[in-house]
């Protein structure tokens, strides 16, 4: 039977040298996490996990890109 995830998708969690950031994707064997100033970053889940911490702030609203609005046409 396959062990649960050490961490859910979504989850909150600080690298000390990366930050804080936002688990994507977590297996028994990898997880990647989307630091807040660093961008996503893939581990080792043995190797890396005695260096993250659990954080309890809100994940970070996601930045849309701004759409650029069609100019109307000039009236003559």
């Amino acid at each position: 039977m396959a062990n649960k995830p050490a961490y859910a998708q979504g989850a909150q969690v600080e690298h000390p040298k990366f930050g804080l950031g936002s688990v994507t994707f977590c297996s028994e064997e990898q997880i990647a996490i989307k630091f807040d100033e660093h961008g996503e970053k893939k581990f080792v889940l043995h190797i890396v996990l005695p260096n993250l911490k659990k954080s309890d702030r809100q994940p970070p609203a996601e930045k849309r890109r701004a759409s650029k609005k069609k100019a109307a046409p000039a009236a003559t």
